[in-house]
């Protein structure tokens, strides 16, 4: 049986990263009412709030829907993992907490070849600064009084996290003192989303600060069905809580901020999307969108693993009683190891000469261990998580059946192109390089994985095949493009192409993916997005100058090892 539900001016699904910035921000006009829908609960969890936990709730069905993908045809036919926040925060809450913007050359990508008019560098990044409190203050790059607070962790206490960085700068790469600002390429601490000692989800700093405003209706644990239809325009959701399936009205827009995975899957269980995927499960088509689903991308990473001289790494922290100190000394002062996601220092490179800006991304762990926390070294090691950035292998999402709790078929087509096999070739070699510099040298006592004995592009391709991990960046699958681009889901203004009064607004919705972690612009796409939707002039642009190494085009390093 179904009811009605009560009318909105707007009704936004997902309560995840984009769907909290746009509830904040909608409700500042107290005249505008907002209906939020959330299919996961609460996220008071200790678990979600304690920073150096994140691998628990990625691992728990009550807050990860556990996507996975079908058996991937060029990484051994295997299936890969992808989490997916369900609880207030969405995936901000089960996330590593790597704030990365992008670089600036990614968002003139989309401007320029994307046909995206309005969303260059310079649109951008009055956004990022408008959503962020970084702790060492506002300047011209980084924002000074906004909801997410962004910060350094522990601040690299840890004497790896240095010695990674000098590597990096004996290996001819340079350092960079804030990646997120002037200069993304080199090496330098890492920023995340962490105020105070507790994770800054979206629904810490978007949700939880408005959720006594009268105009804001949150319900969760509310699965999302299908958006109610007139025609071609979105007149509401049907969503079914409790047992009972209920229908909200949505006066103005319905606005899918459901991610990467969701958004398309509720496109397509809506009759919206590729003809051939719509009438295999089961859906009439109502308006024949090919690109919904399509263009997915992601990131594929390896834990490049190191025995460690020294018995200073987090392998000696993983005992209960240890355990128990970390999260005794966060609960009483929000300090210590439980107060950072240990990815304190990282990098960003160019895998060869004739690349503009970086492809390669670092992320520094002093321990050798998952990063799903499913298994460690036995001993004391470090490992750098290391990937292309800018894949060129593209894969999709597509529904079989109308029920939503009924996981779709995702495929991403890891390293079908032979551009990404290269790029981590490249990756693993110049890794090897970096580790041999002599600022490693009192620490590195020889790799544990991939081995000595991968050396060949045919030994490096096969390890990559059966040891790389997706960082759990999907994104892509409801893009937006110029008018004349087929696979574009959306316009420039995030509407849905064919459609009335419905919007896309989160990961999905990128072109191509950004060079680095994929929260901070998703947040900046809601800022942004916020601002086009209750008709306001945008931020003014940005003339911020951005490095770009001097020769690129026949150098790989700013300077020899």
């Amino acid at each position: 049986m179904s009811e009605n539900g009560e009318s909105f001016d707007y009704i936004i699904v997902g309560a995840g990263s984009a769907g909290c910035v746009m509830a904040h921000r909608l409700t500042e006009d107290p005249e505008v009412s907002v209906l939020l829908i959330e299919a996961g609960g609460s996220d008071k969890s200790i678990f979600i709030q304690m920073p150096t936990a994140l691998s628990i709730p990625m691992n728990m069905p009550r807050f990860n829907w556990g996507y996975e993908s079908e058996p991937e045809p060029h990484m051994d036919g295997r299936r890969f993992d992808c989490p997916r926040g369900k609880v207030l925060g969405g995936s901000s809450s089960i996330n590593g907490m790597a704030y990365v913007r992008g670089h600036a050359r990614d968002f003139d990508q989309w401007e320029s070849e994307g046909g995206l008019d309005g969303w260059g560098y310079r649109h951008c990044l009055p956004y990022f600064k408008r959503a962020e409190t970084w702790v060492e203050g506002g300047d011209t790059y980084r924002g000074g009084d906004g909801p997410l607070g962004t910060s350094l962790g522990n601040r690299m206490r840890n004497p790896l996290y240095r010695a990674f960085i000098e590597a990096g700068d004996q290996a001819g790469y340079g350092v960079t003192e804030d990646y997120n600002g002037y200069r993304q390429e080199g090496f330098g601490p890492m920023h995340m989303t962490i105020k105070d000692g507790v994770r800054s989800s979206c629904a810490n700093a978007y949700l939880k600060p408005i959720r006594d405003r009268r105009n804001l209706h949150v319900v969760s644990e509310a699965v999302s069905r299908r958006i109610l239809l007139d025609g071609k325009r979105a007149t509401g959701i049907e969503y079914e809580r409790g047992g009972k399936v209920i229908r909200a009205t949505a006066r103005r827009e319905v606005i899918l901020s459901a991610g990467s995975i969701g958004s398309p899957m509720l496109l397509q269980m809506s009759g919206i999307g590729p003809a051939a995927v719509l009438k295999d499960a089961g859906v009439d088509v109502v308006h024949d969108l090919p690109g919904v689903g399509a263009n997915l991308q992601d990131h594929l990473e390896v834990y490049f693993q190191f025995r460690c001289k020294q018995p200073i790494t987090l392998n000696a922290h993983l005992d209960p009683w240890h355990k128990f100190l970390i999260g005794a000394q966060w609960y009483f002062f929000k300090t210590g190891l439980g107060a950072t996601c240990h990815f304190e220092s990282c990098a960003f490179i160019r895998s060869r000469a004739g690349l503009e800006w970086p492809d390669i991304q670092y992320h520094f762990l002093p321990g050798a261990m998952r990063y799903d926390g499913r298994a460690a070294f036995d001993g004391h090691g470090f490992q750098v998580h290391v990937g292309p950035n800018k894949p060129k292998s593209r894969g999709r999402v597509a529904i079989k059946s109308t029920d939503p709790r009924h996981k779709p078929s995702v495929l991403f087509n890891y390293n079908e192109a032979e551009e990404d096999r290269e790029a981590f070739r490249s990756a693993i070699r110049l890794t090897r390089e970096i580790m041999a510099q002599p600022a490693m040298a009192d620490y590195n006592a020889g790799e544990i994985q991939p081995g000595d004995d991968i050396q060949s592009d045919e030994a490096i391709d096969a390890w990559i095949r059966g040891a790389a991990e997706s960082a759990y960046h999907a994104s892509c699958t409801c893009k937006m493009g110029a008018g004349d681009d087929p696979m574009a889901v959306l316009d420039s203004e995030t509407r849905v192409r064919g459609m009335e009064n419905l919007r896309v607004i989160d990961s999905s919705v990128f072109p191509t993916i950004t060079n680095g972690n994929l929260n901070a612009p998703t947040i900046m796409v809601a800022e942004k997005a916020a601002d086009i939707v209750r008709g306001r002039d945008p931020l003014a642009p940005s003339n911020a100058d951005v490095w770009i190494a001097p020769d690129w085009q026949t150098k790989q390093r700013e300077r020899a090892a």
